[in-house]
């Protein structure tokens, strides 16, 4: 259990870490709003075709060994990046890091599925705690340590590597007594998982609940500086949608592993995403927490959406394959969103077309989740 949460503690850091001092990033690297929505998309791109090697890799080498591989290469794409000259490097080395948390994004699903196939929907909830934490720990403390730091913004963002490299003893001795994932046959995996629909319910869910969570990761700082609020504050703010998610998180996973169907939650969700997208259009700095607070519920659409695929899959080896086939179709999906967000927002000169286009997702993103919850398995 220890290697699971230190893992899972980390596969935020390189996101959630960028936000609170975007623009100082923007600054130092001469960076406009436009090439910022794509940053914002790099890890929706690189969760999405690098995420659909898990699977082989878990085959040949087993799921401890990769995700030991995955966590160095986090490790040392989260210390280089921050020091490179320019746009285009600390793209590519953000590329480096997300790459890492990738892979270990679609296989911790198999290993609770596999360790703990009683309890998928309370380990679910435990792991993504964590992650949680790891987000709001990075959300809320860049800008800080970027002052201790004497305000070197590059210093604050390589930190984080330190939380990467602490996780790798853990996950040592999992190595040692490693196994090969081969409980079906190696041809077409993910072929065989896009026949069934929950399959493509799951990944349209995890793909619209992506979408918002990459605009919140990459944006809602920035929506909340322009509204004329300070950097610590915004960063704060940014941090309480993460903290929400622990408390809120580890519950509703917990609820999710033990009801049949999850359609009624993917639906409330939504109806509070609605609500937090609406009360940021009208004036983010009118009731800023409020809003944080109701898009702090909305993000939980993720521990939800990781719970159903555990509950979907029967065995852990179709856990993997459907974990890859959502989150690799799903990201996709969420690759347009956040940059279609930094062109809305330099064309019109403010956040209310972009946070339209969020309220209206909001509608498929609850249907789909329905569909997904309905009790039936791959």
């Amino acid at each position: 259990m220890g290697a699971l949460l230190l893992a899972a503690v980390n596969l935020r850091l390189a996101v959630t870490s960028v936000g609170p001092v975007l623009s100082e990033i923007r600054s130092g690297l001469g960076m406009s709003s436009s090439v910022a929505g794509l940053l914002t998309s790099v890890p929706a791109f690189c969760f999405a075709i690098l995420g659909l090697a898990a699977p082989r890799l878990a085959r040949r080498f087993g799921p401890a060994r990769v995700i030991i591989v995955g966590l160095a290469v986090l490790a040392a794409g989260l210390a280089l990046r921050a020091y490179v000259p320019g746009t285009a490097l600390f793209l590519l080395l953000s590329v480096v890091s997300l790459a890492g948390i990738a892979v270990v994004n679609v296989l911790l699903p198999m290993i609770v599925k596999e360790q703990f196939p009683t309890q998928v929907g309370t380990m679910t909830g435990l792991y993504t705690v964590a992650l949680n934490l790891g987000a709001t720990l990075a959300a809320a403390a860049t800008v800080p340590l970027t002052d201790a730091f004497g305000g070197d913004w590059r210093l604050g963002l390589a930190c984080w590597a330190v939380l990467a490299a602490i996780a790798l003893p853990a996950w040592i001795p999992l190595a040692r007594h490693d196994h090969k994932v081969d409980d079906q046959p190696r041809t077409q995996d993910l072929v065989r998982v896009s026949r069934h629909p929950v399959a493509w319910a799951l990944a349209l869910y995890f793909g619209l609940q992506s979408t918002s969570a990459y605009v919140i990761i990459g944006w809602l700082p920035q929506i909340y500086r322009d509204a004329g609020l300070s950097a610590d504050e915004a960063g704060l703010l940014f941090a309480a949608t993460s903290l929400l998610g622990v408390p809120l998180g580890m519950a509703l996973s917990s609820v999710a592993g033990r009801v049949p169907s999850q359609s009624w939650i993917a639906a409330a969700l939504a109806v509070f995403g609605v609500a937090g997208y609406a009360g940021l259009w009208w004036d983010p700095a009118a009731a800023p927490w409020v809003w944080a607070v109701l898009l702090g519920i909305v993000n939980t659409a993720f521990p939800l959406v990781l719970t159903m695929i555990g509950l979907r899959g029967r065995t852990p080896g179709t856990v993997v394959r459907l974990s890859a086939f959502a989150q690799g179709v799903g990201y996709l999906l969420a690759i347009p969103g956040p940059i279609l967000v930094g062109v809305l927002h330099d064309h019109t000169d403010g956040w209310r077309a972009p946070l339209a286009l969020m309220i209206v997702l909001m509608i498929p993103q609850g249907l789909a989740g329905m569909v997904a919850g309905r009790n039936r398995q791959v």
